[in-house]
């Protein structure tokens, strides 16, 4: 089983996340605390996310999917029972659940994106 959440203003406008049957576990809508980088590239001030779960052992291809579809800036984050997959456009990192390395290094990553740390807080 899949599990994860998807901001949907973090996808471009021409985005598709075909073939896949999600279900969804709750859709929720916020205002962020944006960085200044983010406010200088106009992120949108409210954000609409849903946490969804994905039968089966599908998580290489929504990797896939999810690397061409968010815009930069972004990631999305979903785990198995095992592993933590954290995608940013074009680079993906997945390791262990709760390993504190791998981690550690999909956050850094965040960093030079000017992703603030509050929004690094993925849960495992």
């Amino acid at each position: 089983m899949i599990k994860g959440t998807i901001i949907l203003e973090s996808l471009h406008e021409d985005a598709s996340l075909t073939g896949f049957t999600f279900s969804v576990r709750e859709i929720g809508r916020g205002r962020p605390r944006l960085s200044e980088r983010q406010l200088e590239a106009n992120f949108p001030d409210v954000w609409s996310a849903i946490e969804f779960e994905l039968e089966g052992e599908r998580a290489g291809e929504l990797v896939e999917a999810l690397s061409k579809a968010l815009n930069p800036g972004w990631y999305a984050n979903f785990s198995t029972d095992t592993e933590t997959f954290i995608v940013f456009p074009g680079r993906t990192f997945r390791y262990p659940r709760r390993d504190h390395d791998g981690r550690a290094e999909a956050q850094a990553y965040g960093r030079t994106l000017g992703i603030p740390d509050h929004q690094l807080d993925w849960t495992e």
